[in-house]
């Protein structure tokens, strides 16, 4: 029989689990790294994975959601995440992550530089993971935009 205090340890090591696999995800984001990110996804179709983009319609199925990822990874030169008011909560072998992606991002530069102008956007992302005997692997990614005070996205100029 396990004690309160078994149970309180072994949802610390798997909330821990948790923030790491969601850090991991990110990081792979980064440094470009399908081979990384594809195994961080849940392997076949037996939970069918999803995910949107800001902006996006829904994707659906690994090899859709994998592709995706692909083809960001080739349209973007640099790429990095700072996230804040993460949280997790968790039932049984479900894990719910919610962050703030604040991406600065930057693409090819058209005048023949390395890299052309950065761009900073906040993103709201909810992170479905699940447990698998090789660890918390994504169910599902949702990404969404966040809009600015007078209602915009973006640039605070607003088309009247």
């Amino acid at each position: 029989m396990s004690t309160g205090r078994d149970e309180h340890a072994e949802a610390a090591a798997d909330i821990a689990a948790v923030e790491r696999a969601n850090t991991t995800f990110y990081e792979a984001m980064e440094r470009g790294d399908y081979e990384e990110l594809s195994g961080l996804w849940l392997p076949g179709e037996d939970l069918t994975v999803s995910c949107v983009h800001p902006g996006w319609p829904v994707l659906s199925g690994r090899g859709e959601v994998l592709r995706s990822y692909a083809l960001i990874m080739a349209n973007t030169d640099y790429i990095q995440f700072f996230l804040t008011d993460v949280g997790i909560s968790m039932t049984g072998d479900t894990a719910l992550v919610t962050c703030t992606e604040n991406i600065l991002s930057g693409g090819p530069a058209e005048d023949g530089n390395a890299l052309g102008p950065l761009v900073g956007q906040l993103v709201v992302a909810t992170n479905v993971f699940r447990r698998t005997p090789d660890g918390w692997k994504l169910w599902s990614h949702h990404g969404s935009p966040v809009l600015t005070e007078n209602g915009e996205e973006g640039d605070e100029e607003s088309s009247s």
